[in-house]
Formats: C-alpha cells, structure tokens, sequence
C-alpha cells in the first residue's frame, strides 16, 4: 500500500499466539513484525526455553518451505508436523495447542452504521 509521506510501521502479534499458527502469522503479517509469543512460550509443557525453541523452529521451518517455492498457507500444518519429528520442544507444543487457529475477517471493513439525518 503506498502510505505516501506516511513512514512505515511494522505490524506486532501478541495475545493467544502460538508455534502451530505460525504459517498464518507469517502469510498475514509478512517478515518484517513483532511476534510476541508470551504465553505461547511461557505455557510451553517443558519450560519457557523448549518454548522458545519451538517458536524458532516453526519459524524457521515456514520461511524455508516459503523460500522453496512452496504452498506454506495449506501445507503448514503438515510442515510443521515434519519439522516436529526432528524437533522434541516443537512436537510438544503442537501436541499441546493442537489445531487451536486464529480465522478472522479483515477490520478493514465499516464498523458503524449510517444513520438518517433531517434535511433542512
């Protein structure tokens, strides 16, 4: 979108994010964001830093399917549970979240309603 004299913003994830989503994170929000995953790390069943691991390899492993050429959107679930089984933090954190997604619409759409007003 050309934001003219407008400087770019880079866009954050934050709030219920996790691992799994990870292929919609990236299609919908690009490279250039913020993903916060606090509780997505912190709630991992082996402690915050098999949390963290699980974030960088779901990460890297979309990034790397996308680079290939491939459907990274459709094919994610499936990515991910490849990288998975080379990858013990990643599979717990699949296993634990399992197919929990965010499907939402564009708020780029009216949130109000016109009302009629009297002409004079």
């Amino acid at each position: 979108m050309d934001w003219a004299a407008l400087r770019k913003c880079v866009p954050v994830a934050s709030g219920g994010i996790h691992c799994g989503q990870m292929h919609q994170l990236l299609f919908y929000l690009g490279d250039d964001v913020v993903l916060q995953f606090g509780g997505g790390t912190i709630g991992h069943p082996d402690g915050i830093q098999s949390g963290a691991t699980a974030n960088r390899v779901a990460l890297e492993s979309m990034v790397l399917a996308r680079n290939e050429g491939r459907d990274y959107v459709g094919e994610g679930p499936e990515i991910l549970r490849n990288a998975a089984a080379t990858c013990g933090p990643l599979k717990a954190a699949l296993d634990l979240w399992k197919d929990i997604t965010f499907d939402y619409t564009s708020t780029d759409t009216p949130d109000f309603v016109e009302l009629p007003t009297e002409s004079n």
